[in-house]
């Protein structure tokens, strides 16, 4: 049986999924860098803007190198259609504004982030649409939340920053029964390590800006669900709009698939040592890591996450004061807000991706001011773990330390 006819496994497809040879047999996926596309007649384009002859007409509604990228994030993912976008929020917005008018209702998990939230609890009420927060743990709070024009269902899992994660199962079998659609933003999970579409989930986006491209190279999102949703909602709304994915960002987000596995799951792995050997140190109030059985959702880690993923999180005794020390003591990890990265990188949420918020909505949230989030990278684990015990025993004072 030959190799496109078989089950192939996760690596393998992101190393072969979805290529597409020109004439010159190259072995690299090829990079179309082109705008629009010729025609041998004026019959030909109209057969191809009419749809009957299949083909690509213009990069802002497709392009091959794009089509490539899409299609192995579909072999990936199991998803049956995808469309790829300029960023990880323009695929938040177009998977929620596409399928909106006024008059619907969204529901939404509260832990969000910041820009998520933005779009969820301010631009879609100014145009009729209504938003409902619950607590995301809550499944009592989703069925309570639903009305008659409920639509979608919106929530991240594990959530940005705090970790918190939400039982996707029960949460799409609540949306099924209102008639709702589930959009799942899974990309601290990443689709290694935890596939939302085979959890009953209608829709997944990632923002492939993180660990998808991995390298701080370039912005990239992506929307996967069944083709009909992608053909008749997605497709026309990206079409219209134009949040089209750049053929060389597509490029780029392709090559980087080679290596995802190899990549997150080292990650994956030092994060779970680092979260071990912080865990319990007296400059720490808490620390959450899905992969421990001491986070607040160990048991849904388990039955839907195959690992604990790259992110760790811990609050630091003394406030925002404390975490600032802890940031500036650091050399190995750099201080920044993006994840997913080749490179350590650590994050004040409440000064940064979640400053909009009121102190009282960060409260309720669970981030504090001195809420550190951590994506671990590449780094050798012990490099890592000695630069996080070592500014944590130099940048906290001794008494705060002390301090239950």
């Amino acid at each position: 049986m030959s190799a496109e006819k078989r089950e192939l496994r996760p690596a393998t497809r992101l190393v072969h999924g979805g290529t597409m040879r020109s004439q010159f047999g190259e072995t690299s996926e090829a990079m179309f860098l082109t705008q629009g596309f010729v025609y041998d007649t004026g019959e030909a384009a109209e057969a191809r803007f009419n749809g009957d002859d299949p083909g690509f007409v213009y990069s802002r509604y497709a392009n091959p190198t794009v089509a490539m990228f899409e299609e192995r994030m579909c072999l990936l993912e199991g998803a049956e259609a995808a469309r790829a976008v300029a960023s990880g929020m323009a695929a938040v917005n177009a998977a929620l504004t596409c399928d909106l008018k006024a008059g619907d209702h969204v529901v939404a998990s509260r832990a969000l982030f910041g820009s998520c939230q933005y779009i969820i609890a301010e631009l879609l009420p100014r145009f009729g649409v209504a938003s409902t927060l619950v607590d995301g743990t809550d499944l009592d709070a989703w069925r309570n939340a639903v009305r008659p024009e409920t639509r979608t269902f919106f929530l991240e899992s594990p959530a940005n920053p705090t970790l918190e994660l939400i039982d996707i199962q029960a949460v799409a079998a609540i949306a099924r029964e209102a008639g709702a659609r589930l959009v799942v933003d899974n990309v601290f999970a990443t689709p290694l390590f935890q596939q939302p579409l085979a959890l009953g989930a209608h829709t997944v986006v990632y923002s492939a800006t993180k660990h998808i491209d991995g390298q701080g190279r370039c912005l990239g999102g992506v929307v996967l669900s069944d083709a009909e949703w992608v053909e008749g909602k997605l497709a026309p709304y990206l079409k219209h709009t134009g949040p089209s994915l750049s053929p060389f960002n597509a490029w780029v987000l392709l090559k980087s698939l080679e290596t995802l596995p190899v990549r997150v799951e080292r990650q994956a792995a030092s994060a779970a040592r680092i979260a071990d050997a912080v865990a319990g140190h007296p400059a720490i109030a808490r620390l959450f890591y899905p992969g421990r059985d001491d986070h607040p959702q160990a048991g849904i880690a388990r039955r839907q996450m195959t690992a604990g993923g790259t992110m760790v999180a811990f609050e630091v005794k003394g406030g925002k004061a404390g975490a600032f020390a802890v940031s500036r003591a650091l050399e190995v990890v750099r201080i920044s807000n993006n994840l997913g990265d080749a490179k350590s990188l650590v994050t004040h949420p409440a000064t940064t991706t979640h400053q909009r918020l009121s102190d009282e909505e960060r409260a309720a949230l669970g981030i504090g001011d001195g809420l550190l989030r951590l994506s671990v990278g590449l780094e050798d684990p012990e490099d890592l773990v000695e630069d996080l015990l070592r500014a944590l025993d130099t940048a906290v004072p001794s008494e705060l330390r002390r301090a239950s």
